[in-house]
């Protein structure tokens, strides 16, 4: 009776452990703008919290975009840092976070976003399918083009400008992104 009561306690302890690893697993978090980003949390809670994408942030709301990014997507989301920002011709934000051109930035924003989940496993996939490049369509409608160089994964927007992703697969509650260093633009 003792043995019995004992491998119980055995197993319990063997699945509570279990149970702990994977959801230190799930919980697997990676750091992006000096703060970490939890799986468990969807895109705009995650993206408030890194210094690296104020910008981005400030852009979302300004285009009214913060409750479809929270929502249940699934969302891949090629997030532009600050510094890609500020890359675009001097201005040029200021003029996108107006009022007035909230369509304008609206399509600049979900020129950045495919629907699903793609993580790089997924496009590598894709790119390597469609013999070094894969096209994906993005919720503002327009074309994307993936593909590789070296180890690095690319973006080219519809006008030829290109995106290095700088932190892949950071995995979301609602989808995944992956950081960029350049603003891409639709037609």
């Amino acid at each position: 009776m003792k043995t019995i009561q004992l491998f119980k306690l055995a197993l319990v302890a063997l699945l509570i452990t279990a149970a702990t690893q994977v959801n230190a697993q799930m919980e697997k978090t990676v750091e992006v703008g000096g703060a970490p980003m939890y799986p468990s949390k969807n895109i705009v809670e995650n993206a408030v919290n890194s210094a690296d994408h104020t910008t981005l942030v400030a852009a979302v709301k300004a285009a009214g975009l913060v409750e479809t990014l929270m929502g249940e997507g699934p969302f891949t989301v090629f997030a532009p840092t600050n510094a890609a920002f500020e890359k675009l011709p001097e201005g040029t934000l200021e003029t996108l976070l107006k009022p007035e051109n909230k369509n304008t930035l609206t399509g600049i924003l979900t020129y950045h976003v495919v629907a699903g989940k793609l993580g790089s496993k997924e496009i590598a996939a894709a790119i390597e399918k469609g013999d070094g490049k894969a096209s994906f369509t993005t919720v503002q409608g327009g074309t994307i083009t993936a593909w590789m160089k070296g180890k690095d994964l690319y973006i080219t927007d519809e006008n030829g400008g290109k995106s290095k992703v700088t932190i892949a697969d950071v995995f979301q509650s609602n989808g995944v992104i992956h950081e960029v260093d350049t603003v891409i633009l639709p037609k």
